[in-house]
């Protein structure tokens, strides 16, 4: 690939779930219902528009870009829930094809997928396999098209995406787990006489957070993407999680003229958000197919 000086770094679309990330127009399941977003994931969409059409066009300048989709694209059927809009995993990786096809087509190409957790991609990411693979993602040198990290140079800084991070249930707490790997990843690469990566990428904690320290190019940087799904059951049981603000969004990593930086796009969905049950309609009514 062309060097390029622009990053987009996506996650957590936990598509399939009643609050991830859904088509607009509406997805007619595999048993034939249509079902249609509901209030959560229409926010959800409102910010992903906001995101692609206005605010990713602005901080890449208009040139060129690639995209890191740095896991959980599916939601699965994880951990006993019953909070997704289907649990057929091929309808799930259809919703997630609709999204992110135009996203694909967006960045020319220049994608590339990270897998996520097991608990909803699947053992080994099979679920996130196969979307990377109809997605096009870029393979690695053994013929994969998704991966559990990846090292990769935007323009002279050398980065390293993977999708796990330690979650605090305290939000005084919220940097720990990112400066340990941040720290981690730097003693191991002094170790093993590798070149440090001046940026690293992680996500599944759905909040957005960063640390930075000063370094001979600069800065060293860490930086947890946020997600793009409301709350679920499972977070309103964690201390931190249920009085924390929904967090959707996206980030950049760019190589300017002097230095690397990251810039975040964060909204925030609203102090409760519940979790509305998508519309069911008749088989009449427009809808979008796989």
């Amino acid at each position: 690939m062309d060097e390029i000086n622009n990053v987009i770094v996506i996650s957590d679309q936990h598509h399939g779930c009643q609050v991830g990330l859904f088509p607009r127009a509406g997805f007619r399941l595999d048993g034939g219902p249509i079902v249609h977003p509901g209030n959560a994931q229409l926010k959800i969409l409102d910010a992903w528009d906001e995101f692609w059409s206005k605010w990713v066009p602005k901080v890449t300048r208009g040139e060129p870009f690639a995209v890191v989709n740095n896991g959980d694209s599916v939601d699965g059927a994880h951990h006993g829930a019953k909070t997704q809009l289907t649990q057929n995993y091929a309808d799930q990786a259809k919703i997630a094809y609709e999204v992110l096809a135009p996203i694909v087509d967006k960045c020319q190409g220049r994608y590339y997928h990270i897998r996520g957790t097991e608990a909803h991609v699947g053992q080994c990411a099979e679920q996130e396999e196969q979307l990377a693979q109809r997605l096009g993602a870029i393979p690695t040198e053994h013929g994969q098209h998704s991966r559990y990290d990846l090292w990769l140079r935007v323009g002279h800084a050398l980065c390293h995406f993977t999708h796990h991070i330690g979650v605090s249930s305290s939000h005084a707490y919220k940097t720990s787990a990112l400066m340990r790997a941040l720290t981690e990843i730097l003693v191991n690469s002094a170790l093993w006489r590798h070149e440090a990566p001046d940026i690293i990428a992680r996500s599944h904690a759905h909040q957005n957070v960063e640390v930075k320290e000063p370094s001979a190019n600069h800065y060293g940087i860490g930086f947890v993407t946020p997600g793009w799904q409301a709350k679920t059951p499972f977070v309103w049981k964690i201390p931190g999680g249920r009085s924390s603000e929904v967090q959707v969004g996206g980030s950049l990593i760019r190589c300017g003229d002097e230095e690397a930086y990251t810039r975040h796009f964060v909204r925030s969905l609203g102090r409760s958000i519940a979790c509305d049950i998508p519309r069911v309609v008749n088989a009449k009514e427009p809808h979008s197919e796989a």
